[in-house]
């Protein structure tokens, strides 16, 4: 039966709207008090493009809000406000709004957000969502993907390719794992099926971005084409060694099986939202050390130097074929 916007509003949604600025949703607008600097991310996600049409709505929720997250993390901010804009479709229930709202409530919690407010709005199409987060800064600088220089070494949080294998999973692909069709969804699987479902931005490193990252971007599109962009905005070239990028223990399992092909796999695959930036040698114990003491997983992978583009460099020392690759949405016909 459908629900009315207004009441999906009032009942739903001004609830997880508690700050002041947000004027308990009644108004047209919110007001915040801006000390300083805003950083800001949006980011459109739309079901079966960036989410599966059976992926349970709060974890669609959490997507939504962290893949924005995953940028200002990476921006070395703090994510303190986010408006977001609901399109529901005709063909979904509208009692399955409140899945959403509760996913979502628990996310803004989790990373002390504040909803200011949003649109509602109903379409034929696909389920989606659209969010915009505002953070604040953690230095005085915010690093740009054109701020990388010859000598900096590059880095990349959490592990890479994961979600990629979840993805595969997801769409009855078992085989990506060694398994076969009907074999019971082991911890591996499931935390990679998980970890496509619900991102795992590295926030808490933020504050490590801010104080010692030249050049940063998150993890998106793919490893290599993000290094790619990162490149060519800064007018450098970026060598990776294909052995220090960091995967999971299902990565491993899968490029010991699938060899080069399985490892550029993992590298182009996408959904990573890790943080990939350049920093001075200088550095690099301290980089490693905040590691530590956070309990993030951050790995030095490669290096800045003269030219353009990326190469990947395998434990032969030979640069791997192939290796471009990543996500493009490509618009219209």
């Amino acid at each position: 039966m459908a629900a009315d916007e207004f009441a999906i509003i009032r009942d739903l949604f001004a609830p997880l709207a508690k700050d002041d600025a947000a004027r308990g949703l009644i108004d047209d607008v919110a007001v915040m008090q801006a000390r300083g600097a805003l950083v800001v991310s949006t980011d459109a996600i739309v079901e079966g493009v960036h989410f599966l049409p059976g992926d349970p709505l709060d974890t669609v929720a959490r997507k939504a809000l962290r893949v924005n997250v995953s940028d200002l993390a990476a921006k070395g901010a703090k994510p303190i406000a986010a408006v977001l804009n609901l399109i529901w479709p005709d063909a979904r229930p509208s009692d399955d709004i409140a899945v959403f709202a509760r996913g979502l409530g628990e996310d803004l919690q989790h990373y002390g957000i504040a909803l200011l407010g949003g649109d509602t709005a109903r379409t034929p199409g696909p389920l989606t969502v659209s969010m915009t987060v505002l953070g604040e800064p953690y230095g005085e600088r915010t690093p740009s993907r054109a701020d990388a220089q010859l000598g900096d070494q590059v880095w990349v949080t959490g592990v890479v390719g994961e979600a990629f294998l979840g993805l595969m999973l997801l769409t009855e692909q078992p085989a990506i794992l060694g398994a076969a069709p009907g074999d019971r969804v082991d911890d591996t699987a499931r935390r990679a099926m998980n970890r496509y479902r619900v991102p795992e931005p590295p926030a808490t490193f933020a504050p490590v971005i801010a104080n010692h990252a030249r050049a940063s971007m998150d993890v998106s599109d793919g490893l290599i084409a993000d290094a790619e962009k990162l490149a060519g905005a800064s007018g450098v070239g970026i060598r990776i060694d294909a052995d220090a990028v960091p995967l999971s223990s299902g990565g491993e399992a899968y490029v010991a099986r699938e060899g080069k092909a399985g490892l550029l796999r993992l590298l182009n695959g996408g959904d990573d939202y890790q943080a990939l930036f350049t920093a001075g040698p200088e550095a690099r114990s301290a980089i490693q050390q905040a590691g530590r003491v956070l309990g993030v997983n951050v790995a030095l992978i490669g290096d800045v130097e003269a030219g353009g583009g990326v190469r990947v460099i395998g434990a032969d020392g030979r640069e791997l074929s192939g290796a471009a690759g990543g996500h493009r949405h490509q618009l219209g016909q």
